[in-house]
């Protein structure tokens, strides 16, 4: 058993190592995004004193304050990531998928492992947007260990919550043959819903507790609003049981939504 458990040990690892690599053969493409997420994030800076020029809070938060979590939103952007409507849509388009779903493998198992790999990759491109934002926007880092080890934990948990829902996702496109729509769909909600585009806390009422207690700002907004001081340290047990609690769900409920899918699907490449 120790022997076969370090065989699927070795091979996720080695799953892992390949996202990194797919994603670094494509230098132009990484440059490119490195281009837009530090474009992205000057708009971001200049959109928030602007719309601060007249006021001194937004929702009980200053300028500072809303500037420091949108910075660090714009750094952990990658926590956030949707990809699986794209590969699943690619893979029953060219029959890729097909070969996946016959390898003696834990499909969602090998998918999240790749992502991690992805994760790691996508992150270490932040480099040049923590550079933006440190030495030119003046952006504070937390100096306790405490809030840091809460926050990586919060993230892991946010990012495997929001790995589950993009696997949902992904699961649609078993029913229909064109995704890219869907793709973009989901894509413009998460960014709302996951808090990458302003704090949640400036929601109306009604609105910002249904959106504060999705899985969706289980990626970004708790992990990052904990880490900017948005959120006292005081609050981390209970939002990360929270977190526990939609990750436990959602594996029963992708796992079981995967499997009535499945059963839908029509691979049309190969």
């Amino acid at each position: 058993m120790i022997a076969s458990l370090r065989r699927e040990g070795a091979l996720h690892l080695a799953l892992a190592s390949m996202g990194p690599k797919q994603i670094l053969v494509y230098n132009w493409a990484s440059w490119a995004s490195v281009l837009q997420n530090v474009i992205g994030m000057a708009a971001f800076v200049y959109f928030w004193r602007s719309v601060y020029a007249n006021t001194q809070t937004i929702a009980g938060l200053t300028l500072g304050a809303t500037l420091t979590y949108i910075l660090l939103a714009r750094v952990f952007e990658p926590l956030a990531e949707l990809s699986l409507v794209a590969e699943f849509g690619w893979g029953l388009r060219e029959g890729g998928l097909a070969q996946e779903l016959v390898r003696p493998l834990d499909l969602q198992l090998t998918y999240y492992v790749l992502g991690l790999g992805n994760l790691a990759a996508a992150l270490g491109r932040q480099l040049p947007a923590v550079l933006l934002a440190t030495f030119a926007f003046g952006l504070r880092w937390p100096t306790d260990p405490a809030v840091w080890a809460v926050f990586v934990l919060s993230a892991l948990l946010g990012r495997s919550v929001i790995f589950l829902v993009d696997w949902i996702l992904g699961c649609l496109t078993f029913y229909t043959t064109e995704v890219w729509g869907l793709w973009g769909a989901a894509k413009a909600v998460t960014l709302f819903l996951t808090g990458g585009l302003l704090p949640l806390a400036m929601l109306p009422d009604g609105l910002r507790v249904i959106v504060q207690a999705s899985p969706f700002a289980q990626a970004i907004y708790w992990p990052v609003s904990l880490l900017s001081g948005l959120t006292p340290l005081n609050e981390a047990p209970r939002l990360l049981l929270v977190q526990a609690l939609w990750l436990v769900g959602l594996v029963v409920l992708s796992r079981w939504f995967f499997r009535v899918a499945v059963r839908r699907i029509t691979v049309q490449g190969g």
